[in-house]
């Protein structure tokens, strides 16, 4: 089975778990995600491919913990065996020449979204990074970003990040001022890309969004990952998770991601009660 590497915690409910799937990493690309169980009885949870390294045979991901299945990833470490870690799957995002694009990154997407500025950058974009997250003690791998993006920004919902404000108004006056750019992409929690998109739509810059539904096979048999999107029905898995933010019906996703929290939130119940009797 994969064994871990490393398990640490990045910053306050956030983790990186980085496992050994040489066969994995080799085929790994920006915007993909893995199949992840921590345990054989436990359930499969998708999680955004963070980082990968061919030669080490690694493969990261960033999670925040929320549920039973994330408290049990993030109690794993290293040398401990996953007995399912699956991947890479999803298409990868599209990696072109478009000149200016701004990234959005919040929670996990700031790790998600990782792989995408670098391709960007490689690529010979001019590429911007606006990260959002409640304070600035919840921010990880700035120093990445900077190592790579023409400019960082933050927004944060303290001063300590320089402003006081959610993604849409930094992210008008960033479009604003760096007009014209060619696209946007928004990964982290499923608000934030509604806001996002929302908020790029009036201007009509393109906006990619990576959709995070339920899932469980990762690969259109189950269907759990439907979603709507240009008026159609599609799956998360295959047909993404990467879409145009603008053709979204978000309230159907908004809905769908909430049907089992009734079931998650006594899961988790029963969890901390074996765990911490």
């Amino acid at each position: 089975m994969p064994k871990i590497l490393t398990r640490e915690r990045l910053v306050p409910n956030l983790h990186l778990l980085e496992v050994h799937a040489p066969e994995v990493a080799g085929k790994c690309r920006p915007g993909q995600f893995v199949i992840v169980m921590p345990d054989e009885k436990g359930e499969r949870i998708p999680l955004s491919i963070a980082d990968w390294d061919v030669e080490r045979g690694s493969v990261t991901a960033v999670f925040l913990v929320v549920g039973t299945t994330t408290r049990k990833l993030a109690a794993l470490k290293a040398g401990d065996e996953i007995p399912v870690f699956v991947g890479p799957l999803g298409r990868p995002s599209e990696i072109a020449a478009f000149g200016t694009v701004v990234l959005v990154a919040g929670c996990f997407g700031i790790g998600a979204l990782w792989p995408a500025a670098r391709a960007l950058k490689a690529a010979g974009n001019r590429v911007i990074a606006l990260i959002d997250a409640k304070a600035d003690y919840l921010v990880y791998w700035k120093d990445r970003y900077r190592s790579v993006c023409d400019r960082v920004l933050f927004s944060s919902r303290d001063y300590a990040l320089g402003s006081k404000e959610f993604v849409p108004g930094p992210l008008e006056r960033l479009l604003e001022a760096e007009a014209p750019v060619a696209r946007v992409i928004a990964v982290g929690c499923t608000y934030l890309m509604y806001a996002s998109a929302q908020a790029t739509r009036p201007l009509g810059v393109k906006t990619v969004v990576s959709l995070n539904p339920i899932m469980v096979d990762g690969t259109g048999m189950c269907g759990a990952c439907r979603c709507t999107a240009e008026g159609k029905t599609k799956f998360a898995c295959v047909d993404g998770p990467d879409f145009d933010g603008h053709h979204v019906d978000w309230d159907e996703l908004f809905m769908r991601r909430k049907s089992y929290f009734d079931d998650e939130t006594r899961s988790l119940c029963r969890y901390e009660e074996t765990e911490f009797p």
